[in-house]
């Protein structure tokens, strides 16, 4: 008699299998639970990514969260304000627009704001207060102070300009040799440029009017070289960055003469930046010529220059304090008023380059 084999449980262990294991009608997809030695169908992989992308919970239950941690935030692009919307109001350079309109009235037209003669002598009316008859009160000769206020601006926005002028010619020679000229010469200029710097601009000012003698002309060269070699060092840092730039060196490999180059992209590309610079140093020009005046060596009295004023109006600071405020006022108003609007202008110049 023959043995008995057993016969294998295929219908009952098949049931059980079916029972305990999911539908999988498709390939199995690597994921999560594959790692671990389980199947897992694409029906489940698709529910969990849908879960993951959405922050909510996944296929294994409720209130399970997502295996895949926080969800991903996709950033949209920055998009530009619409056309019609307007920028807000910057009070600050409305302020400094309208102080350079009355300084630029004052420049042209003195008389359109004070038609008095500024100096005109009324010794009975010598060291008034301000008031409704003299608005910024009068000075130790009954002279009008408002009066010599507005017609000592041309006297300051010219030594403001002509120092401004000097200052930036400058240092507009000495940055362009310290960057573009042989390395002998370039070496020579920026030491000539720190020794500059290693004084302070008053006290260099102070050297060249002891040397040149007081004067209109004496306070603008002396402020503007007194102020160069700072300017001179950006301007240096400009042509060199410019130097080094794509568009320069494909019109050298053009074969265009090293003076266009230096005509046409070098020098313009490196002086756009400044702009802003410039109406920055007249109001520092104006404030170290109004220095070198208060301490005698500028514009000589009967003048009304506002450093005269200020230097004349020392004396009787404890009878007419208004003869030495007053000038400060206006002479710290114009400074903030250049630095707003320069720095206005350079926001605009750095916007449009963006």
């Amino acid at each position: 008699m023959s043995p008995t084999v057993p016969a294998p449980a295929t219908s009952a262990a098949a049931g059980r299998a079916a029972a305990s294991s999911p539908d999988t009608s498709g390939p199995e997809i690597a994921g999560p639970d594959t790692a671990a030695g389980r199947s897992v169908a694409p029906s489940t992989v698709l529910d969990r990514e849908a879960g993951e992308n959405s922050g909510g919970t996944v296929a294994g239950g409720p209130g399970t969260p997502s295996p895949g941690g926080p969800r991903r935030r996709f950033l949209s692009p920055r998009t530009t304000p619409p056309a019609g919307r307007r920028r807000p109001t910057r009070w600050g350079v409305v302020a400094a627009s309208a102080a350079a309109l009355f300084f630029a009235v004052a420049l042209v037209w003195p008389a359109a704001l004070s038609p008095r003669d500024p100096l005109a002598l009324d010794l009975t009316a010598a060291l008034q207060a301000p008031g409704l008859a003299h608005w910024f009160g009068t000075d130790e000769a009954g002279r009008d102070l408002f009066a010599r206020v507005v017609w000592g601006t041309r006297d300051s926005l010219a030594i403001g300009f002509g120092a401004t002028l000097v200052s930036m010619t400058t240092a507009l020679v000495l940055g362009s040799l310290a960057a573009l000229a042989p390395r002998w010469l370039a070496a020579a200029v920026d030491r000539l440029i720190e020794v500059l710097l290693a004084f302070p601009t008053l006290l260099l000012a102070l050297l060249l009017v002891a040397v040149i003698g007081p004067s209109a002309v004496s306070s603008m060269i002396a402020v503007g070289i007194g102020t160069a070699p700072g300017y001179a060092r950006m301007i240096r840092g400009q042509v060199l960055s410019v130097r080094r730039s794509g568009y320069v060196e494909a019109a050298v490999a053009l074969g265009h003469p090293r003076r266009s180059v230096l005509a046409r992209h070098v020098v313009p590309n490196a002086v756009r930046p400044l702009v802003a610079v410039v109406a920055l140093s007249i109001g520092q020009s104006i404030v170290w010529a109004s220095s070198l005046s208060f301490l005698g060596l500028g514009v000589a009295p009967p003048s009304s220059e506002w450093g005269a004023l200020l230097e004349a109006g020392r004396t009787y600071v404890t009878h007419g304090w208004w003869l030495t405020v007053i000038p400060g006022l206006v002479i710290a108003a114009l400074a903030l008023t250049t630095t707003t609007l320069g720095k206005a202008l350079q926001d605009s110049l750095e916007r449009g380059e963006r």
